[in-house]
């Protein structure tokens, strides 16, 4: 990790209000994790590449933002792709691209991971590496510049911006990233930790784990791919997706981070299930998050009144590819509807199939 000896600060009240929605920057939201950074043995900043708003709403961030932040160990921050008018003010004043809970530059992180939920967000990811300074492409990265993790849908297919990540995560993260992080600081700790090292280890311990410079790539005549090589025999020829296979005891927050201002999804997002039965070949989502795993009414129902106790939202949305396809969903609308009602919370079925 690098240390600086330049002075960073939040961008000021005179930038702040030369942009539209400064509530985008501010940080210091209801909700947001707060460490000491001198107890911390690994920081890790989650990049969203996109605006504020669409990254707020996003349930992977609440989820692995939490599932992060509960080892004392990890410190999980946030980090948001300016809209282009802060984009200015940042190059005019010549202010790094910072983490919204510390206000830290991303280059001070061990860590700067990137969901990647679409492909037009490629060049937002490009764009933040710059504002933050931290070199584009892999081969150019010193020792001590942060690890860049790739995740999320895209992650699946990760050539075409393999060029930029040390390493992707191929699965569902809830268990995988806190297992690369603690890998990271174990080999701090014992001293043997470069950078090759460390991901050569990634990639050979923790399953899911891609680190592209790790393979070669062999052509056919028309240009087309033919295989890729290993270049160390013990690390895996195919790399395996991660799944949790149990939802009621995987991590789900019991609290979040409630933004100043209105995001795309203000509210409960309460995940029901993964997967879908109906198997579209069309549908990238279908595919990916196979097999179908469902959360029980009992569990649902506890999350829940968690979530509201904590946030006060008035609306809950009952997160799934296809809400109808629940098998219990009788039974879970009946339980929610028992408290739900009296408190003025609102349930939302988005996904219908009708």
């Amino acid at each position: 990790m690098k240390t600086t000896s330049k002075a960073v600060n939040r961008p000021n009240s005179t930038i702040l209000k030369s942009v539209t929605k400064p509530g985008r920057y501010a940080g210091g939201e209801y909700g947001q994790i707060i460490k000491d950074k001198s107890r911390v043995k690994a920081r890790f900043a989650f990049c969203f590449p996109d605006t504020y708003e669409i990254g707020m709403s996003n349930l992977g961030v609440r989820l692995l933002y939490g599932a992060l932040n509960q080892h004392p160990d990890i410190w999980c921050e946030r980090v948001y792709d300016p809209w282009v008018d802060m984009q200015e003010q940042m190059k005019l004043h010549d202010l790094p691209l910072v983490a919204l809970e510390s206000g830290d530059p991303l280059e001070v992180f061990d860590f700067v991971a990137f969901t990647l939920q679409y492909e037009m967000s490629y060049t937002n990811v490009l764009n933040m590496l710059e504002l933050a300074g931290i070199p584009l492409r892999t081969r150019d990265r010193a020792e001590d510049d942060p690890l860049i993790i790739g995740g999320g849908p895209c992650a699946f297919n990760p050539e075409p911006v393999a060029d930029f990540f040390d390493l992707f995560n191929i699965g569902e993260g809830e268990n995988m990233l806190p297992a690369i992080v603690e890998l990271y600081i174990r080999m701090k700790d014992a001293g043997t930790y470069t950078r090759a090292s460390f991901l050569h280890e990634a990639a050979r311990t923790i399953p899911g784990v891609y680190v592209p410079s790790l393979y070669e790539v062999s052509y056919n005549a028309d240009g087309t791919v033919h295989a890729y090589t290993p270049i160390y025999d013990d690390i895996p020829k195919r790399v395996t997706k991660q799944i949790i296979r149990d939802l009621d005891k995987v991590y789900f927050p019991d609290r979040v981070v409630m933004p100043y201002i209105e995001t795309v999804h203000d509210r409960i997002m309460l995940e029901v299930y993964r997967g879908c039965i109906r198997g579209c070949r069309f549908c990238q989502a279908g595919m990916i998050y196979r097999p179908v795993r469902e959360k029980t009414p009992d569990v649902l129902n506890e999350q829940a009144k968690c979530l509201f106790d904590s946030t006060g939202y008035e609306e809950m949305s009952l997160t799934s590819l296809s809400i109808s396809d629940y098998t219990q969903l009788d039974g879970l609308c009946d339980r929610l509807l028992s408290w739900t009602d009296e408190n003025m919370v609102s349930l939302s079925l988005p996904s219908l199939r009708v």
